[in-house]
């Protein structure tokens, strides 16, 4: 049996109460799904340790552990922590972001780590069990390194396995463009021409043929328009900077000119493939400088078609689409120069044709006087057909200098205020002192056995890396009894944060 969970770090108490008799609280499997940003918010929380085990009392709003002591009533047997963690979009957490939840993820694995007692024939009579971790991505290079550093885990396979045939694994299988219309790469590069100029004509170009598509297709007549998924152009691009100025450049040239695109045709001669749009709603905008509210306004409106009042003509959008951005109707992007990752152009172009019924068609533009874009154009159909091997392999270092002055202190409250149930409440951080000692030998065990799963060979580099943990843990462990006791000392109370409890 199982029970679907929404979980948040932030709102802990939102479990659900499963209306059955109280031990089968742990014969139900327990996994776990949070963002790793919500990973910050463990040492501020103290109800958020409840989601990693040790919830002991349950009530009307769900189950209580040791930040709010007698709330609820008493369990037989606390609640067991996760069984199961997903890890999607493996790729992104690397660099930065992965180093710091190479951090977090030594305090988390610990708090959800139980010794298990138990009569089966092979294995010992009491082991530890960890919980097992699902990481999901299409585009990782040497995954088994990279999950290595993050999770401590020497051990990682591949799911589905190779088979004898590599494009049928048994539960996916590769077919030909033949069969099912492919993704299509276009390529454009023009010398002598700013990148600007031809990122204005290349819109004009796409949204025109598309228009004359879509209306000799019926237009709004025809509920199933074929030529809807490319009526609405989704711009990429690698800054901030440069989606500002193609903002204005769409706004006010596309527009305008589009209005009369389709009388431009020579004299005497054909129709010509472009047709005029008279209309030319905002343009839709999905970066981290929109807010929340707006990100999920113009999610719903790229989703709406062509003939919908409230549609979308042209959106752009930074790496915030890489991951997430599922909708099946977009067909067309237009990608503003080669971005840096290729893991991240994989990513960002896969955000379009993801229906097979609507193929989806991605028109880079190439910046010629830059030796990278230049390359890729040279190699456009090469590169293409062969990118998944151009991934690049993900670093994650959560032992390094810069990396432990930024995120160790988290970790080590972390694992401090949920393990130990005296700290665990809002003012429980008054507390360290009566458990100063036992802590202090608790925490330096658990990150020297991290550090064993970082790959650092014995010898200096490993006695350097062990002694910097050593004593930025001690310092930490001081300077907390000493800010403790300078409030203590003229009548003050000291909490984890201001309006906790």
């Amino acid at each position: 049996r199982c029970v679907s969970l929404a979980c948040d770090f932030n709102g802990a108490r939102s479990l659900p109460i499963v209306a059955v008799d109280e031990p089968v609280y742990r014969r139900l499997p327990a996994f776990l799904i949070a963002t790793v940003d919500k990973f910050a918010s463990l040492p501020w929380t103290g109800a958020s340790g409840a989601l990693l085990g040790g919830a002991d009392r349950h009530g009307r709003d769900g189950f209580y552990g040791a930040s709010e002591p007698g709330t609820g009533q008493l369990l037989a047997t606390p609640l067991l922590p996760p069984d199961l963690v997903i890890q999607d979009e493996l790729h992104l957490i690397t660099g930065p972001l992965g180093t710091m939840a190479g951090l977090y993820e030594t305090a988390i694995e610990a708090l959800c780590v139980r010794d298990l007692v138990g009569d089966v024939p092979g294995i010992p009579a009491t082991h530890r069990v960890r919980p097992k971790i699902v990481a999901s991505t299409a585009t990782v290079r040497q995954a088994s390194t990279q999950v290595h550093a993050l999770f401590g885990r020497p051990d990682t396979r591949i799911f589905p396995p190779p088979g004898p045939d590599r494009r049928d694994s048994f539960f996916a299988r590769t077919v030909t463009q033949e069969t099912v219309p492919a993704r299509q790469y276009l390529g454009i590069a023009a010398p002598g021409i700013s990148p600007k100029v031809v990122m204005r004509r290349v819109w004009l170009a796409l949204m025109g043929a598309a228009q004359k598509a879509y209306l000799e297709a019926g237009a709004n007549r025809n509920i199933d328009n074929p030529a809807d998924p490319y009526m609405t152009v989704l711009g990429y691009f690698n800054s901030l900077r440069e989606l500002g100025g193609a903002r204005r450049i769409i706004e006010e040239e596309v527009q305008s000119t589009l209005s009369v695109y389709g009388r431009r045709v020579r004299a005497g001669g054909d129709p010509g493939l472009f047709a005029s749009r008279d209309r030319f709603n905002e343009v839709v905008e999905l970066t981290s400088r929109v807010t929340t509210d707006k990100i999920a306004s113009a999610r719903r409106r790229l989703e709406s078609p062509y003939r919908d009042p409230g549609r979308v003509d042209g959106a752009i959008a930074t790496n915030m689409i890489s991951v997430g951005l599922d909708i099946p109707r977009l067909g067309l992007m237009v990608v503003m120069g080669q971005p840096i990752a290729t893991a991240e152009y994989i990513q960002a172009t896969s955000r379009i044709g993801r229906d097979d019924r609507k193929p989806g068609l991605v028109v880079t533009l190439l910046n010629v006087h830059r030796p990278r874009d230049r390359s890729h154009y040279e190699r456009f159909r090469h590169f293409h057909e062969t990118f998944y091997r151009s991934v690049e392999v993900g670093s994650v270092t959560p032992f390094a200098s810069r990396a432990l002055d930024r995120g160790l202190a988290g970790a080590v409250i972390t694992l401090a205020r949920h393990r130990h149930a005296a700290l665990t409440p809002s003012d429980g951080a008054e507390r360290l002192a009566g458990v100063r000692d036992q802590l202090e030998a608790d925490l330096l065990r658990v990150f020297r056995e991290r550090l064993d799963h970082q790959g650092f060979a014995p010898g200096a580099e490993r006695e350097a890396r062990e002694r910097s943990v050593h004593d930025r843990i001690v310092d930490l462990l001081d300077s907390w009894v000493t800010v403790v006791a300078d409030y203590q000392n003229v009548g003050a109370r000291v909490r984890y944060q201001q309006h906790e409890g």
